[in-house]
């Protein structure tokens, strides 16, 4: 099995990951300069790691994440997680044209919801998220 989530996520990161990886560090940037939104920076460095080799890992919601993160999220949406999301969906029916890249647009699309919420998360081997999927 390991030797399958390799071999997808270096398709990954040739195909999709690369790019969208220096989206998140571009928005992670930007957010660490203004000092009030290093939280969303620290979240968009961390997400540009799970969008690099996200085959064997699960994005899952932190039992103690609470209201702050809702009114994050909120601000995060506004501010770039929108921007993220659009860059998914755009990959995502770049990928879908052939037959190999089917996969993997899936794969861009099952990552929209994180990239516009992504406080309240965290990134878990899959084997651990075993009964707390968020929900797609």
């Amino acid at each position: 099995m390991s030797a399958i989530r390799l071999v997808l996520n270096v398709l990954w990161l040739v195909l999709a990951g690369f790019w969208m990886a220096i989206g998140y560090v571009i928005a992670g940037i930007i957010c660490c300069i203004l000092i009030v939104t290093i939280p969303f920076g620290i979240a968009s460095f961390r997400i540009a790691g799970y969008v690099l080799w996200p085959f064997g890992r699960e994005a899952v919601e932190k039992p103690t994440a609470g209201a702050g993160s809702l009114i994050g999220n909120i601000i995060w949406v506004i501010v770039a997680g929108w921007w993220l999301a659009l860059g998914h969906l755009t990959t995502s029916i770049a990928l879908a044209i052939t037959i190999i890249g089917l996969p993997f647009a899936w794969a861009n699309l099952k990552l929209i919801p994180i990239s516009l919420f992504p406080l309240g998360r965290e990134i878990v081997p899959s084997d651990r998220a075993f009964g707390q999927r968020v929900p797609a």
